[in-house]
């Protein structure tokens, strides 16, 4: 056998359009390995090996660059074939977690982005352990226009510590690196865009029968209950002194959640009472806090529609007193009632006026800012309300029942995308351009959405919406697979890897729904009783993963999540008093194969065996048709991601987008900028725009969710060909490839033929898995 330095293994792949033949992983570069590492000319700087996973040799990268968020450097040569696509494969452990970044240079030019850019950087970091006991390989696309005509070239990581995307500086953005990369294990250069680890490279193994947590347990409530009732002690400690927003709504909630020390208390009322009227002479003083009041997080999505809720709520405790007079802070006498709806009309009508195009931004905007803070209007002055359906227009909206049209202009919408244009697929997720995972889950907020439509809490709400809730939490099922925890336990876990707003990878443990600040894991279940997201919470309390969920919870200290804590030992309750269901997530190993498309965010999840595959074939394309398609691919020995190209067919515009020089944001400018020595390797590269629809104004370079939108998409991926339609009015046909073996057909479980040609009709996907 050859040294490491020359090996140049030949890896079976599949080729699109071709019979299945060999293709040649061209080179390998064994970290830690003297003779590999002199083979390929490798410099280091600050890095140091290790024996990691498995016994297998790495290199760290270490800190202590000329910065103090720079660390180690390798430098490096691999070969490349002259005229094919090449790609750049790094094994890491799944076992390392590391906040800390490597960019991947070719000839000192940056290849990828740091932040959401359709091509990542080499190593985003991981949270917790990603797939422990075995190993993960990334694979990114090198740049054709610096491999073609060349048989090597020159490559070097760079280490780097964490990121905050939502730091503004680049003091706050770029932190310092304080600890080591994670092991680097081998890199590899290779002509397919899924790459299959050569036949005798130690591998890792499944975990047979992982069991269910042992602790904690029911006693995690009790804590719970404490927790909840001492930030109530603590508001009701002085009933005179004004609470926040948020805080006040907190109050009026629990009033109704009869465990809590605050139902039916007289204290509670005057607080909330004191602080709705110091609301207002806030207000007086300052206008603008109709349009974003700084006590909430992200003030201009809330306004103070908060308050517009509080008084939804309780208006029969509450409405004695509308006709009181009150000091409006100035020395002017008002009454209450004209107070309150003066606060809150011109918080509605501002908010009506700056809506927002993300789908989780309009759902608050529109439900706080707008709809809320007009349901506020009606408890008071109902002669000022906006009549209740047309108040539920916007969150019909904003939940994907009816086109967004957008921000108005004297009560007209602008319809800035159109008069078609829906915040979710017709499947039921979001849209934010494409597919979005952890960023995307919603449910938190529908779920509050379809409260806030309830007459009273105990009365059902909008059925429209209800319905519409239930789609959404069922078309997130696909997207949670199964995966040890953090402690070695089963459990089901988001897909992130495929989301074009995520960089919390792996994702969070999650079953039915997803624990988030302002929601907990049981409130969609019990808000609809549907029995498959009920099925899900019993697979997560099956898991014991529910108690431990709530734990986690308790040890966030702050506020937000106590609020979201509140509604937990009700909605136990109201599900305890549902027979079981017996169902499960449809990616639970013990649930049949299948197929989830969804033509319209251009994703698709696949489980076939002991294999699941989620691919994003539109892919992160903000400004221009982009080729590539996001692929993370799971089997029972190894995880694989990867930035791949694929073919798309798309409608012309005859504009182009040339890429800028951009290092770290994949959008936004750019983001902040780094030192000169960062080069983008992506500088000029000129990509198609698809039709912009008549009447959208659009100029290159500017975000547009049809910019880089393509009608038919053809993706191979090892053993998977993916053929999706997302067009609505055309159909494509596919030509099944020469394959000597059996070819199925997964979504409909038929067999193809080789050289049959398969209609694929508009927004269908076809799946091919080539045995």
């Amino acid at each position: 056998m050859p040294p490491p330095s020359q090996i140049l293994t030949l890896t079976l792949c599949y080729l699109l359009g071709t019979e299945i033949a060999f293709c040649e992983v061209l080179d390998t570069l064994a970290l830690g390995n003297e003779s590999s590492e002199s083979g390929h000319r490798l410099q280091v700087e600050r890095s140091e090996v290790l024996s990691g996973l498995l016994g297998e040799k790495a290199r760290r990268l270490l800190p202590g660059g000329a910065q103090p968020w720079q660390g180690g450097t390798l430098k490096f040569s691999l070969k490349v074939h002259p005229e094919a696509q090449n790609y750049f494969t790094i094994r890491l452990s799944g076992e390392e977690v590391s906040h800390n970044q490597l960019t991947l240079h070719l000839d000192g030019r940056q290849i990828g982005y740091r932040h959401l850019g359709d091509i990542e950087a080499l190593d985003v970091g991981t949270d917790a352990p990603a797939y422990p006991g075995r190993f993960m390989y990334r694979t990114n696309p090198l740049p054709l226009s610096l491999t073609k005509g060349r048989q090597e070239v020159a490559l070097e990581i760079r280490a780097t510590g964490p990121i905050w995307g939502y730091g503004t500086k680049f003091e706050q953005y770029q932190k310092p690196m304080v600890e080591p990369t994670r092991g680097i294990y081998r890199v590899y250069s290779h002509t397919d865009g899924c790459f299959t680890p050569p036949s005798d490279e130690k591998q890792g193994t499944s975990p047979e029968k992982p069991g269910p947590r042992p602790s904690p347990g029911p006693e995690v409530m009790e804590a719970l209950k404490a927790r909840v009732n001492g930030q109530i002690d603590g508001l009701l400690k002085d009933p005179k002194r004004p609470a926040s927003q948020m805080q006040t709504l907190f109050l009026a909630k629990a009033t109704f959640e009869n465990w809590t020390r605050a139902h039916d208390r007289p204290e509670a009322m005057e607080k909330i009472q004191v602080s709705l009227d110091a609301l207002y002479q806030a207000y007086v003083k300052n206008p603008k806090l109709a349009e974003a009041e700084p006590s909430t997080y992200n003030p201009d999505w809330f306004g103070l529609g908060p308050s517009g809720w509080v008084l939804d709520l309780l208006a029969p405790k509450l409405s004695p007193a509308f006709d009181e007079m009150i000091d409006n802070g100035m020395g002017a006498q008002v009454k209450r009632r004209d107070a309150y709806r003066e606060m809150l009309v011109a918080c509605r009508d501002w908010h009506r006026e700056h809506r927002r195009l993300y789908t989780n931004q309009t759902m608050i905007n529109d439900l706080y800012g707008l709809y809320l803070a007009n349901r506020g209007v009606a408890a008071v002055s109902p002669a000022d309300a906006l009549p209740e359906e047309r108040a539920l227009r916007y969150l019909y909206e904003s939940v994907g029942l009816e086109p967004w049209l957008g921000s108005e202009k004297d009560g007209k919408p602008l319809k800035p995308l159109g008069d078609s244009y829906f915040q979710l697929t017709r499947k039921g997720l979001t849209k934010e351009l494409g597919f979005v995972g952890n960023y995307g889950e919603v449910i938190d907020w529908v779920t509050q959405i379809y409260d806030a439509t309830r007459p009273s809490p105990d009365k059902p709400g909008d059925p429209r919406i209800k319905a519409q809730l239930v789609k959404i939490a069922r078309a997130r099922a696909p997207f949670r697979y199964p995966m040890l925890d953090a402690d070695g336990h089963r459990a089901m876990v988001q897909e992130t890897i495929v989301g074009w707003r995520d960089v919390h990878f792996p994702g969070d443990v999650t079953y039915t729904q997803r624990p988030s600040w302002d929601g907990t894991p049981v409130e969609v279940a019990a808000a609809t009783l549907d029995p498959v997201l009920v099925g899900g919470v019993e697979q997560m309390m099956a898991d014991n993963q529910f108690y431990q969920s709530m734990a986690e919870h308790l040890s966030n200290k702050g506020f937000r999540i106590t609020a979201g804590l509140l509604p937990v030992p009700r909605c136990l309750e109201e599900l305890k008093a549902v027979p079981p269901t017996g169902k499960r997530l449809p990616m639970s190993w013990d649930q049949p194969d299948f197929v989830f498309s969804d033509e319209e965010d251009g994703v698709v999840a696949i489980k076939n065996g002991r294999e699941i595959l989620y691919a994003s074939l539109y892919w992160r394309a903000r400004y221009a048709i982009n080729f590539l398609g996001r692929v993370h691919f799971i089997t029972p020995a190894f995880d694989r991601i990867a930035t791949v190209k694929e073919e798309i067919e798309f409608t012309p515009s005859n504009l182009e987008y040339t890429r800028p020089d951009w290092t770290n944001f994949g959008f936004a400018n750019g983001g902040p900028r780094y030192p000169e020595t960062f080069i983008s390797a992506h500088k000029g590269e000129k990509l198609p725009i698809a039709r912009i629809p008549d009447g959208i104004a659009f100029k290159p370079g500017q975000e547009n969710v049809h910019a880089g939108r393509g009608d038919f998409y053809q993706l191979r991926h090892g053993p998977y060909l993916i053929a999706m339609n997302m067009a609505s009015d055309k159909t494509f046909d596919l030509k099944v490839p020469a394959h000597s073996g059996r070819i199925r057909s997964l979504v409909d479980a038929k067999v193809a033929k080789t050289g049959e040609q398969l209609k694929v009709g508009p927004r269908t996907t076809v799946v091919l898995h080539f045995e």
